[in-house]
């Protein structure tokens, strides 16, 4: 990728700001681009402040313009916390930053086959990356050391394949049983072709194995997997997977015997009146899990302690669009990220501070919405990254 002069300048206010930057309590990145009613478009990675007691609370203190046809989408570190791979909607599909040199520059990895890049898993090794293409309906597979592309995962879906990969998003990996699960969501552009299924994948050999339905309505229901997420340390091994437009919570748990899993929905969002359910978070002891839904925006906090039978405690409002979360080290707060692709009534584009202990709303955050931007994704800064990390 050509660095703009507009870049160039914001690595070099972002190299003499980095002292500063130290002193601060707590930081997270966000990447943002303008809402759709605005003419003059922007983009850009956005350094906020998020320390109660800093002047700065709330503040953007430094902005790294980008160009405005990348759609950054998700940002993703690597094991070490030493780089930040880029995923986008847009050109350039997949990206890094090396985390430990100033000033940060985005370096482009090449994935010619993937379009609309989603969501990246690591190997506990730390030697691959898996990064899901929902524009191409594969995955690839690459090397986490060198950035170099290793492998195109792909099977067309058909009449009558029985596993496949399809429109992929949300993507899972568990080192212990060597597994990766796949959630076929939707067309990117529009979202038709509504998919119901998640794939199952040998982690270190890429070979497909199982294709299974997440819906419990007849065929095609176009219930969307979006999300597919591996609860830490669990045994047996045991996953989540969100349906977006199925508007429900399942379960995948490993049997060792069959050396696969047992699927079975174990939450339906529907009552609630919640729908287009999207990312799956844990705290550090494991006994709670946070879920946002977008529509019309909600954090939901249920009780694990019996991982097989969540018991949903509060659903918290926040704003339309609810999608990431960060918590703050002491995971007193959250901090919801209120937007999903710039859609009708799923961008607020406000950050809602969430007081996790009293289960309400803190503040709101509007620093971008006030500029007639759209954050798509946040995620704390490498140090506070590590006090956040299972």
């Amino acid at each position: 990728m050509k660095i703009t002069y507009s870049l160039k300048k914001s690595l070099i206010i972002l190299t003499l700001l980095y002292p500063m930057l130290a002193q601060a309590e707590i930081l997270a990145l966000v990447n943002y681009q303008s809402k759709p009613d605005k003419t003059l478009k922007r983009e850009g990675l956005a350094i906020i402040d998020l320390d109660f007691n800093s002047e700065n609370f709330g503040k953007i203190v430094t902005d790294i313009p980008l160009p405005t046809d990348l759609v950054v989408h998700h940002i993703f570190y690597n094991k070490d916390v030493t780089k930040a791979y880029v995923a986008s909607l847009g050109s350039n599909p997949l990206q890094v930053i090396d985390m430990t040199k100033q000033p940060y520059e985005l370096k482009t990895i090449s994935v010619p086959e993937c379009q609309v890049a989603e969501d990246l898993v690591f190997s506990g090794d730390k030697k691959r990356w898996y990064v899901t293409c929902m524009g191409s309906s594969n995955v690839i597979m690459g090397d986490a050391q060198t950035d170099k592309q290793i492998k195109v995962i792909a099977a067309a879906k058909t009449a009558t394949s029985k596993k496949f990969i399809s429109h992929p998003h949300g993507i899972g990996i568990n080192d212990e049983i060597n597994r990766i699960v796949i959630a076929n969501t939707v067309h990117p552009t529009d979202f038709s072709d509504a998919d119901e299924t998640v794939t199952i994948i040998k982690a270190r050999s890429g070979e497909i194995l199982s294709t299974h339905k997440m819906s419990e309505k007849a065929s095609p229901s176009g219930s969307a997997p979006v999300e597919a997420v591996f609860l830490p340390k669990s045994n047996p091994e045991r996953l989540y997977i969100n349906t977006m437009f199925g508007n429900a919570l399942w379960t995948g748990v490993w049997n060792s015997m069959s050396q696969n899993f047992s699927f079975s929905q174990i939450f339906d969002f529907n009552p609630l009146k919640q729908g287009v359910p999207l990312e799956i978070y844990f705290n550090h002891k494991l006994d709670k899990m946070y879920i946002t839904t977008a529509s019309p925006g909600y954090l939901n906090i249920f009780d694990i302690k019996n991982p097989a039978k969540p018991v949903l405690e509060k659903s918290i409002a926040t704003a339309e669009g609810s999608h990431h979360v960060v918590f703050s080290p002491d995971e007193r707060y959250a901090f919801v990220q209120n937007n999903l692709l710039n859609l009708p009534n799923m961008s607020d584009g406000s950050i809602t501070v969430v007081d996790l202990q009293k289960s309400t709303v803190k503040m709101t955050i509007d620093t971008f919405k006030n500029q007639g931007l759209n954050p798509n994704s946040i995620v704390m800064m490498p140090k506070w990254y590590h006090d956040n990390a299972h």
